[in-house]
């Protein structure tokens, strides 16, 4: 997760517009207690545009291969996951109750694309947007004016803020890191390298082999293996760490020794549901790189140029 990515001028623009209106300000402080680093904000919008692809039944992996009426879906899942996840109360006349106060909440793909009902007129909206194609996103409160809104055209008559008075939105993140989609992100060499093998295990196999030291989660491993089982296909025993050992390749997941593992080595840390492959060889007399001891042995990042050489198991999670 990168760090809040607020401008200045942002930060002066909502400290404002929560100075003027009181029932904004208790809404916006609310959400920072329930999320201060925005990390549940935006896993719940990574996982709400992986429901949407439904990689383990389709293999989808790009937001522009969802059916037009999957997209249009895309609002209502946001505002039932995010209601899900904080626990937001149900609202009387708006979608949710947050500190008492009714607040509408719209998601758009596309910046400044939200589409507010007439009924949100004179309401606080939580305006959510995401881009999979910049990992990117941001969320901000807005008090619903009908002099900042253009005319709407379409059946519903929803109408959208204008673009000279998005400086209205208090925002809580702006422009923050989505977590990546990585398979959109590889290159067309890699992706097609990964989806050639027949078989789901060989796929998965592929995937940390051809994507190393960036972290994958667990919906790339489920679109790649496109199997009910498909943590089965990441495992020991049969798995890809069984599998890659031999290549060297040890895959890291989300409990503390490999987390541990990871930052010895200057990985990407995984985080939950996340996993981090690498190459890595015999330490010997190598003191420049960083290391780690693994299984009784000391081990360091392989370089490009030194060959496969078996690698070491990993320890097991620790069952409570």
């Amino acid at each position: 997760m990168l760090p809040i990515d607020i401008s200045a001028a942002n930060m002066i623009a909502s400290q404002r517009l929560r100075e003027a209106d009181p029932e904004l300000a208790t809404v916006y402080t609310r959400l920072e207690e329930l999320d201060p680093d925005g990390r549940r904000f935006s896993t719940v919008l990574r996982d709400t545009i992986d429901q949407l692809l439904n990689g383990e039944a389709t293999g989808r992996y790009d937001w522009n291969t969802l059916f037009k009426t999957e997209k249009t879906h895309a609002g209502t899942l946001v505002e039932i996951n995010l209601q899900r996840e904080f626990k937001f109360s149900d609202g009387i006349s708006m979608d949710y109750r947050i500190g008492g106060i009714e607040v509408d909440c719209k998601y758009s793909q596309q910046f400044g694309g939200w589409m507010i009902p007439p009924e949100a007129v004179g309401h606080l909206c939580l305006l959510v947007w995401a881009d999979d194609f910049k990992s990117l996103w941001s969320a901000g409160l807005v008090r619903v004016r009908r002099e900042w809104l253009n005319q709407g055209n379409n059946r519903d008559l929803k109408l959208t803020l204008k673009s000279e008075h998005r400086n209205k939105i208090a925002w809580i993140q702006y422009q923050s890191a989505l977590p990546e989609n990585v398979l959109l992100h590889s290159s067309h060499k890699v992706r097609t390298a990964i989806f050639s093998h027949n078989s789901g295990q060989a796929r998965v196999n592929e995937l940390f082999q051809q994507i190393q030291n960036r972290r994958i989660g667990r919906n790339t491993v489920r679109t790649v293996a496109q199997q009910k089982d498909y943590m089965k296909r990441v495992r020991g025993n049969g798995g890809a760490r069984s599998a890659l050992q031999r290549k060297g390749l040890i895959i890291m997941g989300d409990y503390e020794a490999h987390r541990r593992i990871a930052a010895a080595l200057h990985l990407p840390v995984p985080g939950e549901g996340e996993f981090v492959s690498t190459r890595v060889v015999l330490a010997g007399a190598e003191t420049t790189r960083p290391g780690i001891e693994i299984d009784g042995q000391n081990w360091v990042r392989a370089r490009d140029e030194e060959p496969d050489r078996p690698g070491p198991t990993l320890p097991a999670p620790r069952r409570g």
